[in-house]
């Protein structure tokens, strides 16, 4: 316990899913968390009941002011971040290529990949004041081996596991680490717009044929990760993609 004393980190979509996952167990772990969502509601009743080491901040990710004001927000109420947490994340319904219309796919990229730039513009200048940071963007193993009817989700979550590493190689000189976490399918909220079907045992059975342990990711799957490249335990593991997948890109 307390890998992460004294850390102050974002995480954001971090009201639900991975995020939430991962906010708890960094709170666990002695970190100050400022949790970004655009779910008001559950922001805020996670923050109060993970008590006065969590904040929460409604974000849209996709803005350059909304991500300004969040950094604000953490350097006010914690300090400087130790740690981002790039989780907010958002898909297409699974379905033929050529029917996801261009507002859907520019949704896709400006949350999935477009955030991270506005997140790097404005946390990278205050880590490398420092020489000292972690980032940790979630990836997929849909960027590694793709599923089909995913096309562009597949595409967004490419570029975040290569932006992860390009950001690996030109960061490292300022000590600043970056590791892709990548998750297979996961009990999420976003579960049955993966599956593009209504999420019944015997729907699910087919995407867990492809599993080779048998279940779905799980959000303490991805926190124990993400504890764990962001621990002192990893300073030496950069630009890496970590599949969360039970063995599924195998």
């Amino acid at each position: 316990m307390n890998q992460l004393e004294g850390k102050v980190a974002i995480v954001t979509g971090g009201a639900a899913g991975f995020g939430e996952g991962i906010a708890r167990a960094y709170v666990a772990e002695g970190a100050r968390v400022v949790i970004a969502d655009l779910e008001s509601g559950k922001g805020e009743a996670l923050a109060r009941e993970l008590g006065s080491n969590a904040h929460f901040m409604r974000c849209d990710v996709s803005l350059r002011p909304d991500i300004d004001a969040l950094v604000r927000a953490c350097v006010d109420q914690f300090g400087p971040p130790d740690i981002v947490v790039n989780n907010a994340g958002t898909t297409h319904t699974n379905m033929p290529l050529l029917d996801v219309d261009e507002a859907t796919f520019d949704r896709v990229f400006a949350v999935n990949v477009k955030s991270i730039y506005h997140m790097v513009l404005a946390v990278v200048p205050l880590m490398r004041k420092r020489k000292s940071g972690v980032m940790l963007n979630v990836g997929s193993t849909a960027g590694i081996r793709p599923r089909p009817g995913l096309t562009w989700y597949n595409a967004s979550k490419g570029a975040v596991n290569l932006l992860s590493k390009s950001l690996a190689v030109e960061l490292g000189p300022d000590r600043i680490r970056v590791n892709a976490i990548c998750p297979v399918i996961g009990e999420t909220g976003l579960l049955e717009q993966f599956m593009g079907m209504p999420d019944t045992p015997e729907n699910r059975a087919k995407f867990l044929a492809t599993i080779p342990l048998g279940r779905m990711c799980r959000p303490s799957d991805v926190a124990a990760a993400a504890v764990y490249l962001a621990s002192d335990a990893a300073e030496f593991i950069s630009g890496v993609e970590f599949p969360v997948d039970g063995a599924r890109t195998a």
